[in-house]
């Protein structure tokens, strides 16, 4: 190794940048140097010359020897130590510090830094500098302010005192085993919808969970989208994870219907009777002919809003809206402002990405941003209006269910880059890499989710509140938050702009202070938190997420044994949530039939014959072995399996296949299983295909029956009762 690859992977691990890891198979990969460098920069990192390399790695260690305290610093509130860094020569000084607590109490305090313990010490040309545990003694819960004073210098930062584990209902609790039934919002279907599940259909389902035994009802992220390009439409790539998307609003819910005459003459016009024939009837979601018809209605809804409730004097709906807007404070006006924005520049050519745009409306707190805001006051208000109409009716449907655990909600692992989040904060994001995976058993030639990174050291600096807004917003009305990726609050697989998803690297998060952050939020929101650990999962972590108090996610197609087999339902860990598949796999008949393998093979998605090949060998031990488990647990009689699979491996579908494989979940000590509701129809098709965009029909597949027959739907009651009956058992 030269002294110059020695330099710059030395600045890579002070940068939290891997120049190695281990993949799927835990065969380590070395980073090519020009990958090593192209992430530096999107960090902000000079690293292109040997100077910027080691003028790069002398800030970087200025930074963390020469800040007193750090930006922020989470911690477990019993054993509150702060780490402060000082001169060596200051011992003998005696060093003030006052805790403002967020209850407003103030508590202050001395110590004698020579008195103190030291963490760690660097010897800086003459002078050596310590980093000392200041003792702060058992914290309230929550987040403070911390000032230290030395010698006339004052320091601050925010102190996040949390609990050591995150919150766990009393359902979940040890010794209890529920069950909850999932489904993709977008993709039910009624009789009554306009062409896409609603919050309506929500509570519609959530009652029927409910009066199947379900205690949760899981449903896929619900962030905001695109309003002015109803095209985008997967709900992992959102403008915003702090808000809804307003396509779930159901129109004939919203209580300004009943006074708006245009509204309503609207609805009752056959052109629009027609057209909902039509949309409800079609087997996917037609987002752009949803969108068009729903936005007319939007608009006028909120004319008759604010001509009825917001004249001279405020009617109580009247503000109440506008408490609701004081509440959204900054982060509600400027996803807003954006949506609105978005929507003027795409109807004047200007492109889908804010990035494109001319340079003054690129940021959000220019004056040229605040001018179109203030002449276009009433399209940013529609868009106020829309979130607290989709907020009100996100809360009815989380109550309607009356369920013991209520919501499951999902947290996406990032967002679109060129989104309302993105243009927010763009010193949050990185512009010169996007959030991906390396190549797996399933994904061979990496991932590219074309997601926006959040730059670390960024995230710091704001003392982590936009990951806490991101918590709070999608722990509200829920019982249960998934964090999609929750490998990512400890690193992320960056790709650099323009480079192959193989030729990424990790980058590492401050996985302590966030994992604290949310134990802390999930007690303060009484929320469970699952964390999806599925793809490549680094050593140890998963025994971190248990003392943490967070549910793992375990899939029956993942949870094998050395020699591949699946493992039999004892072999589950208690503090989990345990599902046959996922949105990203295909549905259980799906498997069964192969039809993911039949997507993957028409649309050329395999590197090679070869490897549709093995895919296809694979499939048919994986039928063989995943019925040498139903028997071994004593779920699937031998005369049944026979029914499944014939002695020349043609496989068969029958309801003895979902019966046993959710008996055989129900029967492990995973607390939680989940029932996807394509499993209990029976649906073939799954809902996302990865490695595809337009080639398959992601994120828009309804299903085959409308809720009004699920209701009545005697293999779904079977199927819930077997569940049920499975989860009793000791």
């Amino acid at each position: 190794m030269t002294a110059a690859e020695a330099a710059l992977q030395h600045l890579a691990a002070a940068a939290g940048v891997a120049w190695r890891y281990r993949d799927a198979r835990g065969e380590e990969r070395r980073v090519p140097a020009e990958a090593i460098r192209a992430v530096l920069a999107a960090t902000g990192i000079p690293a292109g010359t040997a100077r910027e390399v080691a003028e790069s790695g002398a800030r970087l260690e200025a930074a963390a020897w020469h800040e007193a305290l750090p930006a922020a610093v989470a911690l477990i509130a019993e054993e509150a130590t702060v780490p402060v860094t000082l001169a060596a020569s200051d011992a003998a000084a005696s060093l003030e510090w006052t805790l403002q607590l967020e209850n407003g109490e103030t508590r202050p305090g001395s110590s004698l830094l020579g008195e103190l313990a030291i963490l760690d010490s660097l010897r800086d040309g003459l002078q050596s500098i310590c980093r000392y545990a200041l003792p702060l003694g058992p914290l309230p819960l929550g987040y403070h302010r911390l000032r230290i004073a030395l010698d006339g210098r004052e320091v601050e930062t925010t102190l996040i005192a949390a609990p050591r584990c995150c919150y766990i209902p009393p359902a979940l609790a040890e010794g209890r085993r529920g069950w909850a039934l999932t489904a993709q919002l977008y993709g039910l279907r009624s009789s009554r919808n306009w062409g896409i599940g609603d919050f309506s259909d929500l509570a519609s389902l959530s009652r029927i969970a409910a009066r199947l035994g379900a205690g949760a009802l899981g449903v896929n992220p619900l962030h905001a989208l695109f309003p002015a390009e109803p095209r985008h439409i997967s709900p992992y790539s959102p403008s915003s994870r702090l808000f809804l998307n307003a396509l779930y609003i159901d129109i004939e819910e919203v209580p300004d219907l009943a006074t708006s005459e245009a509204a309503q003459g609207l609805i009752a016009s056959t052109e629009i009777a027609r057209l909902l024939a039509e949309l409800r009837s079609g087997a996917l979601v037609d987002y752009e002919r949803v969108a068009a018809l729903k936005r007319r209605l939007f608009d006028e809804l909120h004319r008759t809003f604010v001509a009825t409730h917001l004249g001279s004097a405020p009617t109580e709906r009247g503000l109440a809206f506008r408490r609701f807007q004081a509440n959204g404070g900054r982060a509600l006006e400027r996803y807003a402002v954006f949506s609105a924005l978005h929507e003027h520049m795409l109807n004047n050519g200007q492109g889908f990405s804010w990035q494109d745009w001319p340079r003054a409306l690129r940021d959000a707190g220019s004056a040229e941003v605040a001018q179109f805001a203030a002449a276009h006051r009433e399209r940013v208000e529609l868009h106020h209006y829309l979130q607290w109409e989709a907020d009100r009716q996100l809360a009815d449907a989380a109550a309607s269910g009356n369920l013991e655990l209520g919501l499951y909600r999902d947290l996406a692992v990032g967002v679109d880059p060129n989104g309302g989040d993105a243009w927010s904060d763009p010193t949050l994001t990185v512009v010169g890499a996007s959030v991906g995976a390396p190549p797996d058993a399933y994904n061979m030639n990496g991932q590219n989710w074309g997601l926006a990174p959040i730059n670390p050291m960024a995230l710091r600096r704001a003392a982590y509140a936009p990951f806490i807004a991101a918590l709070r917003a999608n722990m509200r009305h829920a019982g249960i938050l998934r964090i999609d990726h929750v490998m990512a609050l400890m690193h992320l697989y960056w790709v650099p702009s323009g480079a192959a998803a193989t030729e990424g690297t990790y980058v590492a998060y401050p996985f302590a202070d966030l994992r604290r952050i949310v134990a802390l939020e999930s007690w303060r929101q009484h929320c469970a938190v699952i964390g999806e650990d599925l793809g490549t999962v680094p050593h140890g972590f998963r025994e971190i997420m248990a003392e943490e108090g967070m549910f793992s996610y375990r899939l029956l197609l993942f949870e094998r044994d050395g020699q591949g087999a699946f493992l039999p339902p004892e072999r589950y860990p208690s503090l989990a949530s345990a599902a046959f598949s996922t949105h990203d796999l295909a549905t259980l008949k799906g498997f069964w039939l192969a039809r993911d393998l039949e997507w993957r093979r028409d649309l050329a998605i395999y590197p090679s014959a070869t490897a549709s090949a093995a895919a296809a060998w694979e499939r048919r031990r994986d039928r063989r072995l995943l019925l040498a488990a139903l028997i071994a647990a004593s779920v699937l009689s031998e005369e049944a399996a026979k029914q499944l699979l014939a002695p020349n491996e043609e496989p068969y579908y029958t309801s003895d296949l979902p019966g046993a494989v959710y008996r055989f979940l129900g029967r492990s000590p995973a607390r939680l299983v989940l029932l996807q509701v394509e499993d209990a129809l029976g649906e073939l098709e799954q809902a996302n295909l990865p490695g595809t965009v337009d080639q398959h029909p992601n994120w828009r597949r309804k299903l085959t029956r409308a809720l009004e027959e699920i209701m009545q739907d005697a293999d779904l009651a079977a199927l819930a009762r077997a569940l049920e009956d499975a989860r009793k058992r000791p």
